[in-house]
């Protein structure tokens, strides 16, 4: 079993749980994602290099598209 743990920074719990959600519904049965403090971490475990290597990189892609709309102010139709 080959094992990553990508560990990101947000600057706050808030923030990384934004983050965290967003990540979650793309995770397959060998991820898992959790939040520490202003962390997002995730922990990926496939049986082969080339496994783990293109889950990874799939998820860094993932990662920067949920980074980048955390960063976007909520915006809502309700008053």
């Amino acid at each position: 079993m080959r094992r990553a743990e990508i560990r990101t920074t947000h600057g706050s719990p808030a923030r990384a749980e934004r983050v965290a959600a967003a990540l979650r519904p793309d995770n397959t049965d060998e991820m898992t994602t959790r939040v520490e403090d202003d962390a997002v971490v995730t922990t990926v475990e496939r049986d082969s290099t080339g496994g783990l290597q293109s889950t990874v990189d799939d998820y860094v892609v993932n990662l920067r598209v949920a980074a980048q709309l955390s960063d976007q102010s909520i915006q809502s139709n309700h008053e």
